[in-house]
């Protein structure tokens, strides 16, 4: 009788001979991007995600393993910067052809109980880095030496992070990695979050009050692949957000990806100013604000005949710089490039609120020639620079660093719950499959001819701004054609294999077995 009652309902053999429904093909789109997206890309994904989380706390490692070179006594007075960089000098000396290494900046010390950062040229650390000499401000003491990394001043314990979260320590093959997690993570996400709606509306209309919470919050008491599939469903709408703001600012951070982004601006107007450091009337180019986490100083090396300028020079231009827009403790004075440009003083409070407002000056007459300020910024340039202070968890300090940590962490546990159910829906009956089966082949055949050309459209555009994974995702989509119809091939040559795959199929995408 049971058998009769599954010939009427959907035998397979009768399933195998009827026409695939179109109805649902986008649904399996989904599931077949994001199943796919996820066991393939998903080691990338979690190293990207584990190296991030790690990065989010390393401001307060960087405090502990280096304290030393970072703070100092706090002391009741404080010598002019001249003293200290004169001091710095003295610690430095001559370089291999005698004359002292070239100043690139100086950081006066922001707080009571901070160092001065007195930073010079040294083309033996590599792009982007400088040498950092740390001296007390109220005793001229030098308290450290060590290379630090970009305009986030980071140092060799973050910087080897950040090395790792960009590009595993590979240069620019390695940042392959990080542009096709940051691509992927997005597609991932937004797959999962259109299943995780389909079954939310599929639970609901059925009055499955249970399933809904499992999809809110993780059903515990449950076993097997049902509480698996519990832990992930549930984190993954809480980390959804989350997710999808790590993949676009991340996006603006890759090889490819990013430089598209950066034309894309330039070609709108959408840049962020800088000053202009011409005394001639010449324009500066736009600032970077990837610019310390991946990209280079942006702060020129300045030129022999300007690094024997007298130290005192440093006292003035400070000066002058606070009466017209710098009023934050966290500022960073670079010294004339060449003859005939300005001195440059720039905030670097990447915290809320945000300060980064910059002046030029003219060393010989101490007047203002150029002044930026980042009230006047467009709202593009804002919410790039927004973005990135959020991504690299320092807009506003321990609790954007917590939250970073907190959805890293998430994504991270996604990724190991996604192998996991594929390998508890492994077929018990037949010992040879250690995974799961991947859901059914040959999507895009089913779809309509307005949907083929909606995804390939997609894809498309996808392409040309996203090369990398625009590629990958050509190849995704080959291969889901190409394994279609090698599929139908085999049903037509082996009939009984071929009903047994189409009833597993069918219960993969049938609505009770996606809650069962």
């Amino acid at each position: 009788m049971r058998g009769r009652r599954l010939h009427r309902r959907g035998d397979p053999r009768v399933s195998a001979a009827r026409p695939t429904p179109r109805r649902g093909w986008f649904a399996q789109l989904l599931m077949r991007l994001h199943f796919f997206a996820g066991v393939f890309v998903g080691p990338f994904i979690l190293i990207a995600a584990l190296s991030g989380a790690l990065y989010a706390l390393t401001p307060q490692v960087e405090q502990l393993v280096y304290d030393r070179e970072l703070h100092a006594p706090t002391g009741d007075e404080y010598l002019p910067l001249a003293e200290q960089i004169e001091a710095a000098d003295a610690y430095v000396g001559d370089g291999p052809a005698g004359a002292s290494p070239a100043i690139v900046a100086v950081r006066p010390a922001p707080e009571p109980g901070d160092t001065t950062r007195v930073m010079y040229a040294d083309a033996g650390l590599g792009e982007s880095r400088t040498r950092a000499v740390f001296v007390d401000p109220a005793t001229a003491e030098v308290r450290g030496d060590l290379p630090v990394y970009g305009t986030s001043g980071s140092l060799p314990f973050r910087t080897w992070v950040s090395d790792l979260h960009r590009s595993l320590h590979l240069g620019d093959a390695g940042r392959l990695y990080s542009e096709l997690a940051a691509s992927w993570l997005g597609v991932v996400a937004l797959a999962g979050a259109g299943l995780w709606v389909t079954r939310y509306q599929r639970a609901r209309r059925a009055k499955r009050a249970s399933q809904q919470r499992e999809l809110l919050r993780p059903n515990l008491e449950a076993t097997g692949f049902v509480r698996t599939r519990s832990l992930h469903a549930s984190t993954g709408i809480w980390v959804l957000a989350g997710a999808l703001f790590l993949s676009v600012t991340g996006i603006t951070w890759s090889q490819y990806g990013g430089a598209n982004f950066s034309e894309l601006r330039a070609a709108v107007g959408w840049m962020t100013p800088s000053v202009s450091t011409s005394l001639d009337g010449a324009g500066s180019p736009a600032a970077d604000e990837h610019a310390g986490h991946g990209h280079s100083h942006g702060a020129p090396t300045p030129s022999a005949d300007v690094a024997a300028l007298s130290p005192r020079a440093y006292d003035s231009v400070l000066s002058v710089a606070q009466e017209v827009n710098v009023n934050t403790g966290l500022v960073e004075i670079r010294p004339p490039a060449e003859p005939g440009t300005a001195w440059v003083v720039q905030e670097i409070q990447r915290s809320f609120p945000t300060e980064v407002d910059a002046v030029a000056i003219d060393g010989a007459t101490m007047q203002v020639v150029d002044r930026v300020d980042f009230a006047e910024f467009g709202p593009v340039a804002k919410l790039s620079r927004w973005g990135i202070d959020l991504h690299m968890g320092s807009m506003f300090g321990l609790a954007n660093q917590l939250v970073l940590f907190a959805v890293a962490i998430g994504i991270a546990a996604l990724v190991v719950w996604g192998y996991v159910m594929w390998w508890q829906r492994r077929p018990k009956h037949d010992q040879s499959r250690r995974v799961g089966a991947s859901p059914p082949r040959g999507t895009l055949r089913r779809a309509p001819w307005w949907g083929v050309l909606l995804v390939l459209a997609g894809a498309a555009a996808v392409g040309m701004f996203l090369p990398l994974m625009g590629i990958s995702l050509a190849a995704f989509l080959v291969a889901d054609v190409v394994l279609g119809a090698v599929a139908r091939r085999r049903a037509a040559a082996h009939p009984s294999r071929a009903d047994r795959t189409v009833f597993e199929s069918s219960r993969r995408s049938s609505g009770t077995s996606a809650f069962k």
